[in-house]
C-alpha cells in the first residue's frame, strides 16, 4: 500500500490542520472532536483555521479525500507492479487487508463518517458515494481485465466484504478475520479456481 499522506503542495498550515483532523476524527469520530480541538492541537490560530476551511464540514470532506487519495495510491501502485490481471486482483485483496491491518483499524472512514452525516445531500455524503463508486469501478475495472465471471456483480461482493472486514476488524480483532477476508475474498474473485 502507498504510504499515508494528505495533499502536496498546500501549505504547512493547511496540512497540520488535515494531519490532526484526520487522527482524531478517525479515532474519536467526528462530531465528538471540536474546531477548537484541531485548532489547538494543529498549532495555528482560527483565522488561519478558516482560511483554509470555510466549516468544518469542509475539513470533513477534506479528511475524506485523503482517505480516497490514499487507496487510489495504492490502486495505481498496484497497478503499476506490472503483475498479470488474475495476480493483479491478488494483489488488491493483499492490498486492501494490509490496509485495513495497518491504517483502517477502527472501521471504515467513509462508513464512520457516513453514520454521522445521515443527510443524503451533504458535501460529506456525496464525497462518501463518490469514492464508493470509483472504489466499487475500479474493482470491476481489475476483475474485467482479469476474466472474472460478472466483474460487476464480483466487485459488488467484494466492496461488501470489505465493508464487513472493516467493521469486524474493528470488534473482534483483525488476526481473526484477516485470514476469513482473504479466503472469502479469494473465493468471490474467482482465485480459487
Amino acid at each position: 500500500m502507498a504510504a499515508r499522506t494528505t495533499s502536496t503542495g498546500a501549505s504547512a498550515a493547511r496540512e497540520r490542520l488535515l494531519q490532526t483532523a484526520s487522527e482524531l476524527f478517525y479515532r474519536e469520530g467526528i462530531h465528538a472532536v471540536g474546531v477548537d480541538r484541531i485548532i489547538a492541537e494543529a498549532g495555528v490560530t482560527r483565522a488561519t483555521f478558516y482560511r483554509h476551511f470555510p466549516s468544518k464540514e469542509d475539513l470533513v470532506e477534506a479528511y475524506l479525500g485523503v482517505e480516497d487519495a490514499n487507496i487510489r495510491g495504492a490502486f495505481d501502485a498496484a497497478e503499476a507492479s506490472g503483475a498479470e490481471p488474475g495476480q493483479l486482483v491478488g494483489l488488491v485483496i493483499e492490498g486492501l487487508a494490509d490496509d485495513v491491518a495497518r491504517h483502517h483499524t477502527r472501521g471504515c472512514p467513509f462508513i464512520n463518517a457516513a453514520a454521522e452525516y445521515p443527510d443524503p445531500e451533504s458535501g460529506v455524503r456525496r464525497a462518501v458515494a463518490e469514492h464508493r463508486e470509483w472504489f466499487r469501478s475500479e474493482l470491476e475495472k481489475v476483475l474485467g481485465a482479469a476474466e472474472a465471471d460478472d466483474p460487476g456483480a464480483t466487485a459488488g461482493q467484494l466492496v461488501l466484504l470489505r465493508d464487513a472486514a472493516m467493521v469486524g476488524g474493528y470488534l473482534d480483532g483483525w488476526e481473526r478475520v484477516r485470514p476469513s477476508f482473504i479466503a472469502a475474498a479469494t473465493r468471490t474473485a474467482g482465485l480459487d479456481r
